[in-house]
């Protein structure tokens, strides 16, 4: 007679990308036309921020936002800001494992349409070709929980006194 292994069933895990879509955009060129008489040797300010909204049990919003500032010394040539967001489910998946999902996973499906986005609003601009760098979504949240742990430290050895 063959030996029954238990089963425990674990839930199956699923993900799904219902939406993909752009909720905010802005550009803005607030020294042209004078900024295009000047040597085109730009200083790019690149600041990137994610959010993360719970819109049903398994159902999350998250909103990538990217603002780049390009300047020719204190002048500003262009300011881009762009809010690429995407509707995400997820079925099965433990808060635990749910996090690096949400703030690493997720940003990083959606930087390519946020890029594509700002690279069309800078060229329709009339400024030269705009191409951000890929980013390490999977680095920055890390480093994200890294310092939350830290600052998360102090305030328990403060308890234990």
């Amino acid at each position: 007679m063959a030996e029954e292994s238990p089963t425990t069933e674990q839930p199956q895990r699923q993900m799904a990308f219902q939406r993909i879509y752009l909720k905010d955009v802005s550009f803005e060129a607030p020294n042209a036309p004078e900024i295009f008489r000047q040597e085109w040797q730009p200083e790019n300010d690149l600041n990137i921020s994610t959010g993360v909204k719970q819109i049903a049990a398994d159902t999350y919003e998250v909103v990538l936002s990217v603002t780049l500032t390009t300047k020719i010394g204190a002048t500003t040539a262009f300011l881009v800001e762009v809010q690429q967001a995407g509707i995400f489910s997820f079925q099965g998946f433990s808060q635990q494992e749910l996090a690096p999902l949400l703030g690493a996973y997720c940003p990083n499906a959606l930087f390519p349409y946020a890029r594509e986005v700002i690279s069309d609003l800078v060229s329709k601009g009339s400024f030269p070709a705009m191409v951000l760098q890929p980013v390490n979504f999977d680095a920055l949240f890390m480093q994200h929980q890294q310092q939350i742990a830290a600052r998360a430290a102090p305030a328990a050895g403060e308890k234990q006194h």
